[in-house]
């Protein structure tokens, strides 16, 4: 019962691996792609202008901020009651004004998440149909990101079909 059992292990082993020799796989470099990609460069550039542009108007927010606390700080002692908390709830006011900026802006669900979703998602399907076409030509049966979260420890440069896909990507 052993033996036949180390027969059955054997013969598994002996297919699996003949299996595994017949698989394609390949890998792209979509950090590559995106670099060399022109609709992808315009896209960065519009965004980093967005960006610029939302942190100068950031740093006056908060240039001002610190002007004011620095301004409170010199004159609270001679400041009435009334006035301190006056000019208090300006300053907090300017700084939650601030943070709400600030999460609007570059936050989670902001507005710089949602313009390069909007603005990204035409080029990445565009790529993605480049890989996928490349793929289905080249007969491989996987394709991997190398810039992505799946480790990839080694690789030969053989199986790399980045410049495929940028070639595929020129052709459109």
């Amino acid at each position: 019962m052993k033996k036949l059992f180390l027969i059955v292990l054997g013969l598994l082993l002996v297919l699996s691996s003949a299996t595994l020799a017949q698989l394609k796989i390949g890998y792209v470099d979509s950090e590559t792609i995106m670099k060399k990609l022109p609709d992808a460069q315009d896209v960065q550039r519009k965004l980093d202008d967005l960006v610029k542009s939302w942190r100068t108007e950031l740093l006056k927010m908060q240039s001002d901020l610190k002007n004011k606390q620095a301004d409170f700080e010199k004159k609270k002692l001679i400041m009435s009651d009334k006035t301190k908390k006056e000019k208090s709830d300006e300053i907090n006011k300017l700084s939650r004004s601030i943070d709400l900026f600030r999460n609007k802006k570059f936050g989670v669900r902001g507005e710089l998440f949602q313009k390069q979703n909007t603005l990204m998602k035409p080029i990445q399907n565009k790529v993605f149909t480049a890989i996928k076409d490349v793929a289905e030509e080249e007969d491989f049966d996987f394709i991997f990101d190398r810039t992505s979260d799946v480790t990839m420890l080694y690789a030969k440069e053989k199986y790399d079909i980045t410049s495929l896909v940028l070639e595929k990507l020129k052709l459109e």
